[in-house]
């Protein structure tokens, strides 16, 4: 649909609300883990930002019709708490430990922290380790996209067909964990400390609700750099030539390496969702993928072994090529 002209001043709010959004969350975390209840102001900070886009998406949406109830917003919300949240709570304790025991056990572990820049300012560490962590999210995103046995935990979170502030977290926990496992153990292998672990959570956390929201920005230069709403609707995309691409969770850095970054000149797409069928509720979505029908009902393909399916894909491919 044609996208909203309101004048200058529209024009100047859609320049400048992705990055103060951004900006604001940002400042708002580093005031949270100046605090006594660390997590606790970084939530309150959090869910106000949430709010603040979830209002300016009704008065500014990217598209009209993603306003329109689906049917999925429990879903939504319910993936977002318990399997995104739960990974994502988890994932601090997990960080917290190996930090405790090595401060417990430091002569064991001199030789292992030696290797990660302590020396470095604090935001030059969180930068380094942002984009470390992104090949591993990266990494896992392709698999997720390019092996139907990822696939089919990965297209739960595709599986929407409009893009809002509370999806962002619809993921199934296997696709959480797998992403967490391959972008964090190369941190911990390094020895980076807590504090560069809780900025990435931090960039992770809000580059996330600001990819998925539909809101009508401009974001310019920063598409080169950031993952932004117009690049990743592309990534949601039905059409396989836009989806396969821009895979970065927070950077682009990797897809601009790895040649999967995607960016035409026009509005980026608004027909998302994927070919197969994703079960109606919470519990059977989470079930899903664990049974052979329903891998079937996800890939939307006639019965056949994941093997077999996936050899056909990639003989497809071979002769488009030739």
């Amino acid at each position: 649909m044609a996208r909203p002209n309101g004048g200058r001043l529209y024009t100047i709010v859609s320049c400048l609300l992705w990055p103060a959004f951004f900006a604001g969350g940002l400042a708002g975390a580093y005031f949270a883990f100046q605090a006594h209840w660390p997590l606790f102001w970084f939530n309150v900070n959090y869910l106000s930002i949430v709010i603040l886009i979830g209002i300016s998406e009704r008065i500014m949406p990217y598209e009209q019709t993603w306003l329109s109830h689906d049917g999925e917003t429990f879903n939504d919300f319910a993936h977002t708490l318990l399997n995104k949240g739960t990974v994502q709570i988890a994932a601090a304790i997990g960080t917290s430990f190996p930090m405790a025991v090595a401060t417990v056990a430091l002569p064991l572990f001199t030789a292992h922290r030696s290797f990660w820049p302590d020396q470095w300012p604090l935001f030059a560490q969180a930068i380094l380790g942002l984009i470390i962590a992104e090949l591993g999210l990266y990494v896992a995103h392709r698999l997720a996209h390019e092996n139907l046995s990822l696939w089919r935990f990965h297209a739960l979170h595709h599986s929407v067909e409009r893009l809002w502030v509370v999806n962002t977290g619809r993921f199934h926990f296997v696709d959480s964990l797998f992403k967490i496992v391959l972008s964090q153990i190369p941190l911990y292998l390094l020895g980076a400390p807590l504090p560069v672990f809780l900025w990435i959570g931090a960039v992770t956390a809000f580059i996330g609700v600001l990819t998925h929201c539909n809101l009508n920005v401009r974001t310019g230069p920063l598409d080169w750099i950031l993952s932004t709403p117009r690049l990743h609707r592309w990534h949601h995309s039905r059409l396989l030539a836009e989806g396969n691409t821009n895979y970065g969770e927070n950077l682009v850095l990797w897809d601009q390496v790895f040649g999967t970054y995607f960016n035409p000149p026009r509005p980026s797409s608004v027909d998302i969702g994927i070919s197969g069928r994703v079960a109606k509720g919470f519990l059977a979505q989470l079930a899903q993928p664990f049974s052979a029908k329903g891998a079937r009902q996800i890939l939307g393909r006639a019965p056949k072994r994941v093997k077999d399916e996936a050899s056909r894909i990639a003989e497809t491919s071979e002769s488009e090529q030739a």
